[in-house]
C-alpha cells in the first residue's frame, strides 16, 4: 500500500508541476487541474485506495509539493488544491467526510513540511473544502464541522504553536468555527 501511495504522491506532484508551469493564475487554474487528477486517479486505482482519507491526502500532498516545486505560492494554491480534491472525490462517489478530512488534514501537514504558515493553510483549506462541497451539492454545515475538526486534529499532531495558530485563525476567519472548537473542549 505504501508503494502505491508514494507513486500516487509523486505522480500528482509531477503532473501539477508540468500543468502549472508558466501559468500566471495558479489559484484559478489549480482547482480544475487537481479535480481532473483526482477523478482520473480514482478511475485508475478503482478499489485499491478509493476508500478512506489516504487518497485525498495523497493528492493534496502531491499537488502542494508540485506547486512548491515550480516556485509558486503554496498558500495561494491551498484553497484550490483542497477544493479540487474534495470536488473530484465527491463527484466520483467518495465520502464527503473522508474527502474533507483527508484533504484538510494533509494540507496542514504539507504546510508544515513546506514551511508555510499553518494557520493560513488551515483557513484556506477549510474554505476550499466547504466551497467544493457547496459546488457538488453536499452538506456545507457538516463539511465546515469536518474541516474545522480535521484542521484541529492535524494541528495537534503537528504540535507546538500550531494548535493556537489554527484555533485563532479559524475562529476569526470561518463562520461557526469558534463554536465548533469550543464544543469539542466541553
Amino acid at each position: 500500500m505504501f508503494t502505491v501511495i508514494s507513486k500516487l504522491v509523486n505522480g500528482v506532484k509531477g503532473t501539477i508541476a508540468s500543468s502549472l508551469k508558466g501559468v500566471s493564475d495558479i489559484a484559478g487554474t489549480v482547482v480544475d487541474v487537481v479535480k481532473k487528477i483526482t477523478v482520473n486517479t480514482i478511475k485508475d486505482t478503482a478499489g485499491i485506495i478509493k476508500e478512506g482519507i489516504k487518497l485525498p491526502a495523497s493528492i493534496v500532498q502531491g499537488a502542494l509539493s508540485g506547486v512548491a516545486e515550480i516556485g509558486a505560492s503554496v498558500i495561494t494554491a491551498v484553497k484550490g488544491v483542497v477544493s479540487g480534491t474534495v470536488e473530484g472525490v465527491m463527484e466520483s462517489g467518495g465520502s464527503q467526510d473522508e474527502a474533507v478530512r483527508g484533504a484538510v488534514g494533509q494540507a496542514l501537514h504539507s504546510a508544515k513540511d513546506l514551511g508555510v504558515d499553518i494557520g493560513d493553510a488551515a483557513l484556506e483549506s477549510v474554505k476550499g473544502s466547504v466551497e467544493a462541497v457547496s459546488k457538488v451539492g453536499g452538506n456545507t454545515v457538516d463539511a465546515t464541522k469536518s474541516a474545522v475538526m480535521a484542521a484541529m486534529d492535524a494541528a495537534k499532531e503537528i504540535g507546538g504553536e500550531a494548535v493556537d495558530s489554527v484555533k485563532k485563525t479559524l475562529s476569526s476567519g470561518v463562520d461557526g468555527a469558534k463554536q465548533i472548537i469550543d464544543s469539542v473542549k466541553s
